[in-house]
């Protein structure tokens, strides 16, 4: 789960986190009411979607006036904006942060984050901040400080220092930065965080340490543990068909491509999003049913997949060991007659009570295609969309 910008500084700063003064509007004329709470003759006033790339899109602006800011909030406010990384359809603009401008003297990258190889917490830094971790990367690799965190002792002032340091920070600012990256880490551990990043962290031109940007993602399945933070949940930020998938407990992400996928267990279903491709589909979506999946889960699964506008054709294919073949077929059956499916569906089922899960749909009458093997699956469900296709373009 991904938070707004203002709610993650607000996070930093009961860590020890500096970050500049700040507030929240849902209009033009909130916005240039926070200019006049914050005082200055400066303010930025910053689009909150979860995005990177804001500014280059417009999201960011920097204004000397509260006529600027008003003009600002009122281009900003209701508009979908684009980046590389929401897609063509953009992020829907609907709230604002408005806070005091800052000198910047240096920039600099720090992000904490899981690396699941290590299966440890990862400091990257870098002198070279302002820009996204990728073009740090391709263009000053040599800057990147990598620091693996013992997860026994967790982050000591000692790793902090020497992060510090490699910064190249001037000695007056070790402790500020110290107490920074310090602050960092026990957030993300005390929060079940999968990432906390801060670009950049800026030296302003009175030499403090202060997060002008920041971005922090947190583990779903922890959110029971973080009620406070579950409430920070925006779902105008998320995609409706994912968002439809994961209210309901289903493990959905959707894809580019025609041919639905609901699966049982998160390798099966990476295995047959694989050998759709290789039978020359494309998979919309990946979904895990998930274990013990009753008859009603399995209907679910199928309004999420038919969610997509996009899907022409749904490939079934569960491996039962806790799940049992006869719920899933008796699933399958009264998803399509409920939502008068009207596109090729093919049914692969191997596991407990598998017999009975074939007979059910053999009995059932409804245009069910079967499988015995997943690569056979795969290519009819492909094929099968295939030929409805021509007919639909002939």
């Amino acid at each position: 789960m991904d938070i707004h910008e203002y709610q993650a500084k607000e996070m930093l700063r009961r860590f020890g986190v500096n970050t500049p003064r700040g507030g929240i509007a849902y209009s033009p004329e909130q916005a240039v009411y926070r200019c006049s709470e914050l005082s200055g003759d400066k303010w930025a006033v910053k689009a909150q979607i979860h995005s990177g790339a804001r500014g280059k899109a417009g999201g960011v602006r920097i204004c000397a006036t509260e006529e600027e800011v008003a003009e600002a909030a009122q281009w900003m406010l209701g508009r979908r904006l684009v980046t590389h990384q929401t897609g063509p359809q953009g992020k829907l603009v609907n709230r604002l942060y408005v806070e005091e401008a800052t000198n910047i003297a240096q920039e600099i990258y720090l992000g904490f984050v899981m690396d699941r190889k290590l299966e440890r917490v990862v400091v990257v830094a870098s002198a070279q901040g302002g820009m996204e971790i990728e073009e740090i990367s391709a263009n000053e690799p040599d800057s990147i400080i990598r620091s693996v965190v013992d997860p026994a002792v967790g982050m000591q002032n000692f790793q902090a220092r020497e992060i510090a340091f490699q910064l190249g920070l001037e000695p007056a600012l070790i402790p500020a930065a110290v107490k920074t990256i310090i602050g960092c880490y026990r957030l993300m551990s005390e929060t079940d965080a999968n990432m906390v990043e801060i670009n950049p962290l800026v030296v302003t031109s009175a030499n403090e340490i202060v997060a002008l940007d920041a971005k922090l993602a947190f583990d779903d399945n922890a959110l029971f543990r973080h009620p406070d933070i579950s409430e920070l949940r925006d779902k105008s930020q998320e995609d409706p068909r994912e968002t439809y998938a994961s209210d309901r407990g289903l493990n959905y992400i959707c894809l580019d491509g025609r041919i639905g996928c609901i699966v049982n267990g998160a390798g099966l279903a990476m295995a047959t999003l694989d050998m759709i491709k290789m039978a020359g589909g494309e998979p919309a979506n990946f979904l895990d049913v998930g274990g013990g999946a009753s008859p009603e889960r399995v209907l679910m699964s199928f309004k999420a997949v038919l969610n997509d506008r996009n899907v022409e054709g749904i490939l079934v294919n569960i491996f039962a060991g806790i799940n049992r073949c006869d719920w899933i077929a008796e699933g399958v059956i009264r998803a399509v007659k409920e939502l008068d499916l009207q596109m090729p569906l093919v049914v692969r089922l191997s596991g407990t009570n598998v017999e009975e899960g074939r007979k059910l749909i053999a009995d059932s009458g409804l245009d069910i295609i079967t499988a015995s093997t997943l690569a056979e699956a795969a290519e009819k469900v492909v094929g099968a969309w295939k030929t409805a296709h021509m007919k639909e373009a002939s």
